[in-house]
């Protein structure tokens, strides 16, 4: 068959079904005056007890989220913030957005995340927090980074944007650290199309993020219009918390039918030889937001290879996160060896829910085929 001839196999996509369009239209139609914040409030009355934390605030995007919760530990101009050099932007960002600057660490070859040792070294006395990002699902080394945290007096936050059901010691991404963020992208495990979510057990930096969130109006507050510190403007709407209630009572199959996904990869691959996938190692629940593969460096199998032969495939190619040391805007960190190497030997697997075993296996073809190929030049 041609790529004309194939059926597009696209990396992610959302879950909706009648629930979610059903409870979307009620908020179109009715959540309005006295009404306007009652799937805000459910939602996040959901998602508190599905965390297991205190407090929720939904907001606009896991980037707003991040932002606020950072300006609320006072991070400012001349601050430092610690992260992995392997990220999207959008966790980096915020910090710039502040006037601090973006320390980027290497990350840990197995995991991909934020290598611990590394963030220590990193810590001078303008560093204002570390920022764990769960990246793909994987999980930062929390009990190491809060130790580091802790002995330094260095508040640890959590960017939990692709972790939605992954599980570290029994305690879900997000919950661990100072605050956690979440995003609800439409490419995420449940969304609001857009949307994020601020989560903490800190009553007063709950206090702070609320008012940040109202354009700097407090809740106690009883003159209209005053607000008492300039805010943000980073709410969610009522329709959008409309979606995210009823991916809330379908969330337990949501990350279900991810895990399956992410398993099913892992078993089909488990024989080829120099390819590592998302980790999970003992005590460890993987969200499996977005399976990935790595090459190792001998198998001579590339990121260009492997974005080409999709293509040629009629398969979405989702490549690994650059360096953020590698953009123009940032100096360049060459030194982090696994950030600058890995996302050359790399490349995200399609895992959209309703996906089949058959796409699943055409992507599975393709790599083999890659691998065959590389191997008999």
């Amino acid at each position: 068959m041609t790529n004309s001839e194939l059926s597009r196999i696209l990396y992610t996509k959302p879950s909706i079904t009648e629930l979610e369009t059903e409870y979307a239209a009620d908020a179109a139609a009715n959540g309005w005056g006295e009404r306007c914040f009652d799937y805000i409030n459910r939602f996040e009355t959901a998602f508190t007890k599905h965390l297991g934390v205190a407090h929720a605030i939904a907001t606009s995007s896991c980037t707003g989220a991040l932002h606020m919760g950072m300006a609320a530990l006072g991070i400012g101009p001349g601050d430092e913030v610690i992260l992995a050099d392997t990220n999207w932007i959008a966790s980096a960002a915020p910090i710039v957005h502040l006037g601090a600057k973006p320390v980027f660490v290497d990350i840990l070859p197995d995991s991909w995340c934020i290598d611990p040792d590394h963030a220590e070294a990193s810590i001078t006395p303008r560093t204002k927090a570390i920022l764990a990002v769960h990246l793909y699902g994987n999980l930062c080394d929390m009990k190491r980074l809060l130790a580091i945290g802790e002995a330094h007096g260095i508040p640890v936050i959590e960017d939990a944007a692709e972790a939605i059901g992954s599980k570290y010691f029994g305690k879900r991404a997000g919950s661990m650290g100072r605050f956690g963020t979440f995003s609800f992208h439409g490419t995420k495990t449940i969304t609001t199309g857009e949307g994020g979510m601020l989560v903490t057990n800190d009553p007063a930096l709950y206090e702070r993020v609320l008012t940040f969130s109202n354009h700097g109006r407090s809740r106690g507050q009883k003159r209209q219009f005053w607000p008492d510190v300039v805010g943000f403007k980073y709410k969610m709407s009522n329709i959008q918390a409309a979606l995210g209630c009823a991916q809330m009572e379908r969330i337990a199959d949501l990350i279900a039918r991810k895990r399956q996904i992410f398993c099913y990869y892992r078993d089909q691959l488990r024989d080829l030889p120099g390819v590592q996938m998302n980790p999970e190692p003992n005590n460890i629940v993987n969200g499996a937001w977005m399976p990935t593969v790595l090459f190792d460096e001998a198998t001579g199998v590339s990121r260009e290879k492997l974005v080409k032969a999709f293509s040629a495939n009629n398969i979405d190619a989702r490549v690994f996160f650059y360096p953020l040391s590698g953009l123009s805007m940032f100096d360049a960190a060459p030194n982090n060896r696994y950030a600058w190497a890995i996302p050359e030997r790399a490349v995200n697997l399609p895992s959209y829910h309703d996906m089949t075993t058959s796409d699943q296996d055409r992507v599975i073809a393709v790599l083999r085929t890659v691998l065959q190929d590389v191997a008999r030049l």
